[in-house]
């Protein structure tokens, strides 16, 4: 399980260092930097992906993503007594993303090229890239380093150079992820490749979710969400199909579903309620309860992922429908580790009931992302490579 998740210089998180638990809830006031955590953690994920550039480049570039703020911060600008100012950056762009356990930590550094007469000389180079043991770096639990185009992994006193010419692009996680010459590397890979993230399901008339397609074993639902019925009926042979109804009938009392195939082996929902006399397909669902089927096939997943990110799911859901989708939520939590952003505070309470609730609250301090009532005690040691 993470136990820290640290990000630097990214947009509004100059220097946020997040505590983990198996469910964590991040809530807010509208622009006190939720969705820049949220994003921060995707594009985390893009390093084990091979994209993590790329993704940059999606948001505008480096210097677009990165903290529009001054360099630093005084207690002087924090308590008003003088104006919010700043001169020439004394320290190059670098933004930093980490996360840790106890046994094992990861961290990347990001950065601009030397400046050149090159086309690409705005594009995001991988500076540096960190695995080490435990949950705080330090020089001697290094395992492995990349440092510019080399990566070295430890052995014994030394180092052994086990690539040279690694792209600035890349990431060591999507190029040298060798189970035999580099098994910490394939570890660190494997875990962020298992992530899951699901944002806001489509349920409009022509969303893939309503429309029948061909079935096939589904332990893991699309982001699009367009194999709903093929992944409930893999829950009801592979999975918790107990779970399943228990959920259904917590939501929607007297209610169930069930799954036909046409004969041409596409998958049809049915739903069937009381006072109904024939069971409703995913075309003719409400937008609310289509989408709380999705979040249903999502959760009760057969093949739980180490970390499923949830962002917003109350979207569109009926607030009668909230506790329901709290504690399916919280069960989902006994096999993976959840975060949930969230602004429905009907959800929120249903989740903070867990003993294992990690509520984290953000707020902002001239311009930049803080938890709020967090102080030097509640903030997990972290620490960053030397650049």
């Amino acid at each position: 399980m993470i136990s820290t998740i640290a990000i630097a210089n990214y947009r509004t998180l100059i220097q946020l260092v997040m505590p983990m638990s198996s469910l964590n809830v991040v809530i807010g006031l509208n622009g006190s930097g939720k969705s820049n955590l949220y994003k921060s953690l995707r594009l985390l994920a893009e390093t084990a992906q091979g994209g993590v550039v790329n993704a940059l480049a999606h948001e505008g570039g480096l210097e677009s993503a990165f903290w529009a703020g001054p360099e630093n911060i005084s207690r002087r600008m924090l308590s008003g007594e003088v104006e919010v100012q700043g001169g020439l950056r004394k320290k190059a762009y670098r933004l930093r993303l980490g996360f840790s356990s106890e046994d094992i930590g990861y961290s990347i550094d990001l950065g601009l090229p030397i400046p050149s007469n090159s086309f690409f000389s705005l594009d995001p180079e991988i500076k540096k890239e960190c695995i080490w043991a435990g949950p705080v770096y330090r020089p001697a639990s290094a395992l492995v380093e990349r440092k510019g185009a080399v990566v070295k992994t430890r052995e014994g006193r030394g180092w052994k150079v086990i690539a040279a010419n690694l792209n600035t692009f890349d990431s060591m996680l999507s190029e040298v992820a060798d189970a035999q010459a580099a098994p910490e590397i394939f570890q660190i890979r494997e875990i962020i490749r298992s992530w899951r993230f699901y944002d806001h399901f489509r349920t409009d008339a022509g969303a893939p979710a309503r429309q029948p397609h061909l079935g096939t074993r589904t332990p893991v639902l699309s982001q699009d969400g367009h194999d709903l019925a093929s992944a409930l009926r893999t829950i009801i042979e592979i999975g918790d199909d107990e779970a399943l109804r228990e959920t259904i009938e917590d939501a929607f009392p007297g209610a169930s579903i069930s799954i036909d195939v046409q004969g041409d082996g596409r998958f049809v929902l049915q739903f069937r309620q009381h006072g109904l006399l024939r069971p409703l397909t995913a075309a003719e669902l409400s937008d609310g309860t289509l989408r709380y089927l999705l979040w249903v096939a999502a959760l009760l997943t057969p093949r739980p992922p180490k970390l499923m990110v949830l962002n917003e799911p109350e979207t569109s859901l009926h607030p009668d429908l909230l506790p329901a989708l709290g504690r399916l939520i919280q069960k989902a939590s006994k096999n993976s580790q959840v975060w949930v952003v969230s602004h429905a505070r009907l959800l929120i309470n249903e989740l903070t009931e867990s003993s294992d609730c990690n509520l984290v609250n953000l707020k902002k301090e001239l311009g930049q992302t803080v938890i709020e009532d967090q102080d030097l005690i509640d903030t997990p040691a972290w620490g960053w490579p030397s650049a």
